[in-house]
């Protein structure tokens, strides 16, 4: 069987970790936390980042350093993890849903302006797949209206929006690390910052509400209760799992893109016999072949597509169940507009197997089986 994902794994990472257990430091904030953070603030050039325990609590953290109130609502996709949902249901927001783009399954950046009211506090834009939303648009709307942007750019890592990383074009952005993600750490995330005023806060928040982080740096005698908060930071042990990849960072990506372009040449002909529809990467936009996917005509072709890989020993799986038909969606939010695309799109795409070690031999399989269920 070729799995869908395969968590990546360089082979330094049980040196880092007995190297963190040796330290006899291996709760939050060790070297290998301080190496996480540093990296990341070098390669996207964020104010600051703090390594997290997913992204959903960078997520909730942001939401938090954003003071989201009972009452305040959040435009987003309902085309994302309940995770972006989640965090500023979980404030007493109201989620407002809008429609996506059909090209990158990003949100429509077009909608997002008719769903503002003066209830109206952040917009979380979600970039689907490592591409980026139309992040000028959505930024000269926030500027106009007064609001914040939270950049949910799980699966961004290494990607870029006009030469920017994504993460760092909003006022604050949100990685993923979980075991899926282009590198992991099993499960973890990261908060970057952009205003260098909120790093202090945001350093309270995630230590529990303590200001702990400055007694570590000698700034204090000693800490205390300043403010609310949570324990936000990951083990050490985690961090030096997932400072292995990032030092081959480059080299993963390349593996990934070069899987993504095999992917894409391979399939191009039965998208140009109109049988498939491929990814779109926009103009100013550089991926990082978070993943790859198909979409097939509808939910039936898809799952029949589906099926018929795993016959042949491919897991390929589906993606979201757009949020504003959940329970949860229902309850919580609204979907502001006409869904056009959100609940069609999502019925039709499927995603191959993406990872790191994916090896020609097996996405030329991959290809040949496809092109076997479209003959």
């Amino acid at each position: 069987m070729i799995n869908f994902n395969v968590p990546p794994f360089t082979g330094k990472e049980m040196e880092y970790i007995k190297t963190a257990i040796e330290s006899e430091k291996i709760c939050g904030d060790g070297q290998f936390t301080a190496k996480c953070n540093q990296w990341i603030e070098e390669r996207t050039g964020t104010a600051k980042c703090l390594l997290t325990t997913s992204c959903t609590h960078a997520l909730e953290m942001a939401a938090l350093l954003a003071d989201i109130q009972p009452g305040d609502e959040v435009i987003l996709p309902s085309y994302t993890f309940v995770s972006t949902a989640d965090a500023f249901v979980a404030r007493g927001a109201t989620v407002v849903f809008v429609d996506i783009r059909p090209d990158t399954m990003n949100i429509d950046e077009t909608k997002i302006e008719a769903a503002i009211t003066e209830k109206t506090k952040a917009i979380a834009p979600v970039h689907y797949a490592g591409v980026a939303c139309e992040m000028d648009t959505i930024m000269d709307i926030a500027k106009r209206h007064n609001l914040l942007v939270i950049e949910d750019a799980a699966q961004g890592i290494m990607s870029t929006y006009k030469g920017k990383a994504l993460g760092t074009i909003g006022d604050y952005g949100c990685f993923s690390f979980h075991e899926t993600k282009n590198y992991s750490m099993g499960e973890g995330g990261a908060l970057l910052i952009q205003d260098p005023e909120k790093i202090e806060e945001a350093e309270i928040i995630r230590e529990k509400g303590t200001n702990r982080s400055k007694f570590y740096r000698g700034q204090i005698d000693k800490y205390t209760w300043v403010n609310y908060g949570s324990s936000y930071l990951p083990s050490d042990m985690n961090a030096a799992y997932l400072y292995a990849q990032l030092e081959l960072a480059d080299e993963i990506n390349e593996a990934r893109l070069h899987v993504w372009d095999k992917y894409y040449k391979g399939l191009k002909d039965l998208a140009e016999a109109g049988k498939i529809t491929l990814p779109v990467i926009p103009e100013g936009c550089v991926h990082n072949a978070h993943m790859f996917y198909i979409k097939a005509k509808d939910l039936e072709e898809r799952t029949e597509l589906i099926s018929f890989l795993k016959k042949n020993e491919i897991w390929s799986v589906f993606h979201y169940i757009p949020l504003h038909s959940a329970p949860a969606g229902a309850k919580f939010g609204r979907f502001h507009g006409e869904d056009v695309y959100t609940t069609k799109e999502s019925e039709r795409l499927c995603r191959l197997p993406m990872y790191y070690g994916l090896t020609d031999e097996q996405v030329d399989y991959i290809i040949s089986k496809v092109k076997e269920f479209y003959a």
